[in-house]
């Protein structure tokens, strides 16, 4: 008798068959995702409904342990039994499916399924090739993560070093700006922004220096640009600018940069404001050169008395002629006595002056009192009115009433300062013109009195104003001058605690202004 043929049922083989579909399809969902994580949870409910699972669940492993990514159903299963899993070497038995998630050597999870019963042999070998499926997927998308996370980081570590960056060039006390060969600003720092011309960083960057910088020439830019950019050397210059009110000085730096080795990219410009430290420079300066006129001093004095003392002698062997032609009945013009007088404390003020002189390289103490400021120029105008020319120049004074005494000085030594001054002003005008001497009060202790001597002579060139303090220095004509009252003046007022100024133009006169100080003790 043959053997009867054992065939299985339609159902029976589509309940066999179903396991190998969804894996079939799982496979195609993964192929057809841009994102693999988008089609992940519905992977897991497709293997939930093929197990008549309650629950399917990726759990990966972290630094922090087990963490469940995905998971569709109840999710009843804890971490803890989950960790036991692991710990067990993966023995699920009843109620779990279990496997483990792993690409290559690397472990990344496990994929778990609550099904309540054992896995038929198809319904495992489907459950392991899903794992065996999603494995690589998720080791990929755990890389892409990881590079994302790594990215992001990086990200805001650099964007954190430009703002600190940026913070730093924006404290710096210096205007600075960067330019591209397209001469197009790249960078303005916050300095630039609050300059005198007050360009805000929107509106800088981006444009050309040429639409920024419209006061300045532009050809003359864009040569010192380019000479930057053509010989990679730095170039530095001075300018001065009254933009601000006052007249400032400042120092300019342009800088070559370069991006990698090529040629020169960008030209770094840092302007910086250097009056204070030049005045510092100039009052050194002008130290030294009053310290080697004391020393010039210390050698001429000898020579200088000599003939001081024999006009002294003279003046005073004519004083007692006079008098013996008194006693002989005989006319004796009244201006002689006068004169002598004269003579005599001009040869005294010379012999002070000598010495003040000597106190530039060897200080001596110098007597100190209240003094009227506007009583010492009344005090040098009356040695000054026996001079001829002096006598047809026309004098204005404009005193302060109030001036008082707010100041302490040596008498001697102002008078010395307002002689200079007005024999200036008088050289400076020839036979005729006008000179206006001005007091009045100042508004602080430091500038406690203010004179002001103005002329109405050639002025002084912009290029010469610097100098005119300097020993030797002068405009005046071979034989007219010695370049020494100035330097000495300054000095005098230095050392009064005071300062002299000058404001000046060709063709609109001088007018030089002593400032002093309150002295110890003196009220404003």
């Amino acid at each position: 008798m043959a053997p009867t043929a054992r065939t299985t049922p339609p159902r029976a083989q589509a309940q066999l068959a179903r396991p190998f579909a969804t894996l079939g399809e799982i496979a195609e969902r993964l192929a057809g995702a841009d994102a693999p994580n988008d089609v992940i949870p519905g992977i897991l409910e497709l293997t939930r409904e093929t197990l008549a699972a309650r629950e399917c669940v990726v759990w990966l492993l972290t630094p922090q342990g087990m963490v469940r990514a995905w998971g569709v159903g109840d999710l009843e299963t804890p971490p803890e039994e989950i960790a036991d899993l692991l710990a067990t070497d993966g023995k699920p038995g009843g109620k779990l499916a279990f496997t483990k998630l792993v690409a290559g050597r690397k472990r990344l999870g496990v994929l778990l399924a609550l099904v309540g019963r054992e896995l038929t042999p198809d319904e495992r070998a489907m459950f392991n090739g899903v794992g065996n499926i999603l494995a690589p997927q998720l080791a990929r998308s755990e890389e892409s993560r990881q590079l994302s996370a790594e990215v992001e980081m990086r990200a805001r570590q650099f964007d954190e070093q430009r703002k600190f960056i940026g913070k730093i060039i924006d404290s710096l006390p210096l205007g600075l700006y960067v330019i591209d060969r397209e001469y197009r600003i790249q960078a303005w720092n916050r300095k630039r922004e609050t300059g005198t011309q007050g360009v805000s960083r929107e509106e800088a960057v981006g444009r050309t220096i040429f639409e920024i910088l419209h006061r300045q020439p532009a050809e003359l830019l864009r040569r010192e640009f380019d000479d930057v950019f053509a010989t990679g050397r730095i170039q530095q210059f001075q300018t001065e600018s009254t933009a601000s009110g006052d007249l400032r000085t400042y120092r300019i730096s342009k800088i070559p940069m370069r991006i990698g080795d090529s040629a020169v990219t960008h030209v770094i410009t840092i302007g910086e404001d250097v009056t204070e430290w030049k005045e510092a420079q100039e009052r050194i300066s002008q130290a030294e050169k009053l310290a080697a006129i004391g020393q010039l001093a210390a050698g001429v004095m000898h020579e200088i008395n000599n003939p001081l003392a024999t006009i002294a002698a003279c003046a005073e062997s004519l004083g007692l002629r006079l008098d013996d032609l008194r006693g002989a009945g005989v006319t004796v013009p009244p201006e002689g006595d006068e004169y002598l007088k004269l003579i005599d404390n001009e040869v005294h003020r010379c012999k002070k002056i000598v010495d003040g002189l000597l106190d530039f390289s060897r200080p001596k103490p110098v007597t100190h009192e209240p003094v009227d400021v506007n009583a010492v120029i009344e005090q040098t105008l009356f040695l000054l009115k026996h001079h001829a020319r002096f006598k047809r120049l026309n004098i204005i004074t404009e005193y302060d009433p109030e001036l008082g005494r707010p100041v302490r000085g040596n008498t001697e030594q102002l008078i010395q300062v307002f002689m200079a001054l007005l024999l200036n002003a008088m050289d400076a005008m020839g036979e005729r013109g006008t000179i206006t001497i001005k007091t009045r009060r100042g508004g602080s202790r430091a500038e406690a009195a203010v004179a002001e001597v103005s002329d109405e002579g050639h002025g002084i060139a912009r290029s010469e104003l610097p100098k005119i303090f300097e020993p030797f220095y002068t405009t005046k004509a071979p034989g007219r001058g010695t370049g020494l009252g100035l330097s000495i003046c300054y000095g005098i007022v230095a050392e009064h605690g005071g300062r002299i100024e000058v404001d000046s133009a060709p063709g609109k006169g001088s007018t030089f202004r002593v400032i002093l100080p309150a002295g110890d003790g003196e009220g404003m």
